[in-house]
């Protein structure tokens, strides 16, 4: 090993090129490569076959019938793995997931739970690491590098909707679990993950999918060379009913287009996106109104309950390597809007008309971030500094509306906030010895913001900031095992109209005691990762979290809001064995204790966070010929309330997809969803809701929704 990094040695040691790596490794699988041919693939893009395996899991096959490879440019700007939860994953390995819906397939995240509460327009719901993170409060997303977390959101902070993904536009999924990695800000203490699109495709595709309860979908994705560079177009419709008494009638239109030039360490892209949605929501229903024959268990109180939503942004990232290192730089700017009509309590607060309530936020986003990480070394050790800034603004519209049948009766509230953020981060990494790399860092964020609200006494200005330390310890590999420690701060902020509001206009989100604008936790990881047995990548990792105050769901508003400190500790344990070029195995196991760490007389339990989280599974296929899986994903039973009186039922749910690739370049994939036709549910609260002729004041009842029955889909699709 030289004393001065190389080019190459940067790309191994930072991890630049995890994205490359990915989508390399994601287009071989569609020749099911063995090892040495993934081997000579990483060379070619300057990743040595070591870094190849602590990158990603080993590559199976892949079981799609629309996935097409590619290559994802620039998209990635990676940190080391340097942690027992962090990860890489292919876009093949996502698209072999059956799923119901699009953001489902983030749980090829181990641990990661994606489900809905609600109309399938509305965010999904997450759980990860004893978190129920509602639409997103503790876990960052980002798409291409856009954030896709919503602060000072109309209907819950940090609200995240990825229901404009594309699965088969996905290159790669970075995820990181805790706060210990210094690009990570705003959200992030549960953890990150950063999906890249390709840059080109190795092959057009057209898909058509039917199924169940009035499913269809099309889709199609072209790349065209254009001057120097390449030119990707791809669209989506999609309809949808569900089993629901109200269906759902989903309709979803989606574009993306895309230019780039250049390879992953020296080229640029250009990327527009344009969605929107509308739908009617079957909401959770008590349980109390299914057991008295009410409604049916696909039934609905309020049949008026949905909303719409719409998207648009563009977005360009650069990247350029010299002497000194590799430069990146990306820009944002989105706008979007939601208009969603909610009715979670009936007639609690209205015994006339109704509590349904219009949650409407519009905005404006636009950002950036910018790094450099340079080579050197200390003391003759293999050393490099990342340096970096990132910035966001929202120009927001945020509105809370009384509503009979999505008819407007009596406002709220209706506010103008213009929040902006700034972050400086530093990392150092050091190869000390063959056996011991190191990584210290910090990361400064600084948030300002201004708040114009229709209740005068509510409006004002709020600024704050944190430091937060980033530590990690790396240890081996001996006997193909290495050992993590990691440590670090990381912090979610609140809806900034609880920071400065000081009277109540009729809204639990705001009370005479102001809520903190960012809110600190602590994280601590120790792990271990293990190779020895050929083909069979294992993990094992501890973890601690601490908060300084929860944000949990509250059903009265549909928001989230800030409660008390909270410890969280728990244990994961993930494995990816590919058997042979065409055959993988999976399996997960998380198991977390959710503690309040203040006393309370009502208890320490932290509401609908998740003991235990299970995930199996088996892949297999040929590049011609038969391909499948199966899946397995068991979701435990959670505390309701504080006491852990109420508590939720377990979910256990597979999924299976069988399929055959003919010669020809046509895929057919039959997806059936709920194997077993469970009769569980996707999720379960307990608050206070009243129906017509209960007492005044309420029952407090278990509120779920439903796993969709057994349902099929029928996918075919064509690479040309």
């Amino acid at each position: 090993m030289s004393r001065r990094p190389t080019i190459r040695m940067l790309s191994t040691w930072s991890g630049v090129g995890l994205a490359a790596l990915a989508s390399a490794a994601a287009a071989q699988d569609r020749s099911t490569p063995s090892a040495a041919t993934t081997e000579t693939t990483l060379e070619e893009i300057s990743v040595t076959a070591d870094t190849a395996v602590a990158a990603s899991p080993r590559v199976g096959p892949a079981a799609s019938a629309g996935y097409v490879g590619g290559t994802t440019g620039i998209g990635g700007i990676s940190t080391p793995v340097a942690s027992a939860s962090s990860g890489v994953i292919t876009g093949a390995q996502l698209n072999s997931r059956p799923v119901t819906r699009p953001g489902e397939v983030l749980e090829s995240v181990p641990g990661l739970i994606v489900t809905q509460h609600s109309g399938e327009g509305k965010a999904n719901q997450f759980f990860l690491r004893g978190f129920n993170l509602d639409h997103g409060t503790d876990i960052a997303l980002f798409l291409d590098g856009m954030p896709l977390n919503l602060r000072t959101h109309a209907h819950g902070q940090g609200y995240a909707d990825i229901n404009f993904l594309i699965p088969e536009l996905v290159g790669a999924v970075e995820f990181h679990k805790g706060p210990y990695f210094v690009r990570d800000g705003d959200f992030a203490s549960a953890g990150s993950v950063r999906i890249d699109y390709l840059d080109t495709t190795a092959k057009n595709v057209a898909l058509t999918s039917i199924g169940s309860f009035g499913h269809k979908r099309a889709l199609s994705i072209t790349t065209v060379p254009l001057g120097e560079g390449n030119l990707l177009l791809a669209g989506e419709a999609q309809v949808y009913d569900g089993p629901w008494v109200v269906p759902d009638a989903l309709r979803k239109i989606n574009g993306v287009a895309r230019y780039s030039q250049g390879t992953p360490l020296d080229g640029f892209s250009v990327t527009g996106m344009a969605y929107a949605a509308r739908w009617t929501a079957t909401n959770q229903i008590p349980e109390r109104a299914v057991a008295e024959g009410l409604i049916s268990r696909y039934g609905t109180i309020n049949p008026t309950d949905g909303g719409d939503t719409s998207r648009f942004s563009l977005s360009g990232k650069f990247s350029a390597t010299d002497d000194t290192g590799v430069t990146r730089a990306s820009a944002y700017v989105i706008r979007s809007q939601l208009n969603l009509f909610n009715d979670f309590t009936y007639f609690l607060n209205d015994p006339v008309n109704g509590d349904q309530f219009h949650q409407l936020d519009q905005r404006i986003i636009g950002g950036g971030e910018a790094l450099h990480i340079f080579q050197g070394d200390l003391f003759g050790r293999p050393m490099e500094n990342e340096i970096g800034v990132q910035t966001r603004t929202d120009s927001i519209r945020v509105g809370l509306f009384n509503t009979t049948n999505r008819q407007y009766r009596s406002g709220v509230l209706d506010d103008r906030v213009l929040e902006t953020s700034g972050a400086f981060y530093f990392d150092n990494r050091v190869r000390w010895t063959d056996w011991l790399r190191t990584s210290v860092g910090f990361r400064a964020d600084g948030y300002y913001a201004s708040v114009v609200s229709d209740t005068p006494a509510n409006s004002g200005k709020a600024r704050d900031g944190i430091v937060n330390p980033k530590l990690g310890l790396t240890l081996g590999p001996w006997f193909d095992t290495e050992l993590f420690v990691n440590y670090g701060g990381g912090f979610h902020s609140n809806d900034v109209r609880g920071v400065t509001a000081t009277v109540d206009p009729t809204s639990s989100l705001f009370n005479t005691t102001r809520s903190p604008f960012l809110v600190p936790s602590t994280g601590y990881e120790i792990g271990l990762r293990n190779r020895s047995i050929a083909g069979l990548e294992t993990s094992l990792a501890l973890f601690r979290l601490d908060f300084a105050s929860e944000n949990l769901f509250q059903g009265d508003t549909g928001t989230t809001e800030p409660s008390r400190p909270t410890r969280r500790f728990g244990v994961e344990w993930t494995n990816r064995y590919a058997v042979t070029p065409w055959l993988a195995l999976e399996g997960d196991l998380t198991i977390t204790n959710a503690r309040f760490s203040d006393y309370d007389p009502v208890g320490n339990r932290v509401p609908e966070a998740p003991t235990t989280i299970a995930s199996a599974g088996v892949t297999f296929g040929e590049p011609l010929g038969w391909f499948g899986s199966l899946r397995f994903r068991y979701f435990g039973p959670r505390p309701l309330i504080e006491d852990n009186a109420i508590r939720s039922r377990a979910t256990a749910l597979f999924n299976g997809r069988v399929g055959y690739n003919f010669d020809n370049g046509i895929s057919v994939s039959l997806d059936v969803l709920n194997l077993t036709n469970s009769k569980s549910d996707q999720i379960t609260y307990a608050y206070v809701s009243r129906l017509p002729g209960e007492p005044a004041e309420g029952l407090i009842d278990r509120v779920f929704h439903p796993v969709e029955p057994t349902a099929v889909r029928l996918t075919i699709a064509g690479k040309f």
